[in-house]
């Protein structure tokens, strides 16, 4: 089975979020950061070179791949920001709650595990924080502390 490419790495997070460009991805980027801190209560970590995530899970396919990833997570990309909030995914009630949560986000799409936003200033931030909180519950239920 082939390993997970995307790691926890020793970058630190603080050196990555000022290094990121341009400068109004930056205070996004921080901000976000500050975010994922107070909703989840966990210290961020570098998962690969631009991926900042917070929590982490095991788990093992039917098919016998074996995942470590974060629990939720974001990376300020050029494009836009890439949220990465898998609980409306693997939890019913995670899924319910997402689909109400994006018809008031504001602009966003969506990918598999991917939310994606310009920029900050075109999303409801009290309906992402909620996001957030629901996905990190669902999550919880998902996949118990490792």
């Amino acid at each position: 089975m082939a390993e997970t490419v995307t790691r926890i790495t020793a970058i630190p997070v603080e050196t990555f979020l000022g290094s990121v460009e341009p400068e109004l991805r930056r205070a996004d980027a921080h901000r976000l950061d500050a975010l994922f801190r107070k909703v989840t209560g966990a210290m961020p970590q570098m998962w690969g070179a631009n991926i900042v995530g917070y929590g982490e899970y095991r788990t093992t396919y039917a098919s016998g791949r074996t995942v470590h990833w974060m629990r939720a997570g974001f990376s300020p990309r050029k494009a836009r920001l890439s949220l990465y909030l898998m609980g409306g995914y693997c939890d019913p009630v995670g899924a319910n709650h997402r689909a109400a949560a994006l018809t008031r986000l504001g602009k966003h799409t969506t990918g598999k595990s991917c939310l994606y936003i310009n920029k900050l200033a075109d999303i409801d931030f009290g309906v992402l924080e909620d996001m957030i909180a629901a996905d990190w519950q669902a999550m919880q239920r998902a996949f118990p502390e490792i």
